[in-house]
């Protein structure tokens, strides 16, 4: 084996290292990234109940019925009925 063949098969070696390196790299953060997912799905189950969120639902649509109304309504009660929807709603 002449120092040529030995230069080049260092050279290959090395590229065989550098690419590993890439690749465990990337799945390192593939790994990351499935833990964070996994934590964010844990955190997401303290959702509310489906009571409490077709509850919520339901104030929402109702809302939007009476958005709709005062959209498409030009009469002399429109500045009541956008105080009206002023007030919180809890």
């Amino acid at each position: 084996m002449s120092f040529g063949d030995f230069m080049g098969l260092v050279a290959a070696m090395g590229g065989v290292v550098g690419i590993v390196a890439l690749f465990s790299q990337a799945y390192q953060r593939r790994l990351e990234h499935k833990e964070r997912i996994a934590e964010l799905r844990a955190q997401g189950s303290t959702a509310p109940a489906p009571a409490e969120r077709s509850a919520e639902v339901e104030k929402l649509e109702h809302r939007i019925r009476v958005l709709e109304r005062i959209a498409t309504d030009k009469t002399t009660a429109l500045a009541s009925q956008i105080e009206d929807l002023r007030t919180p709603v809890n």
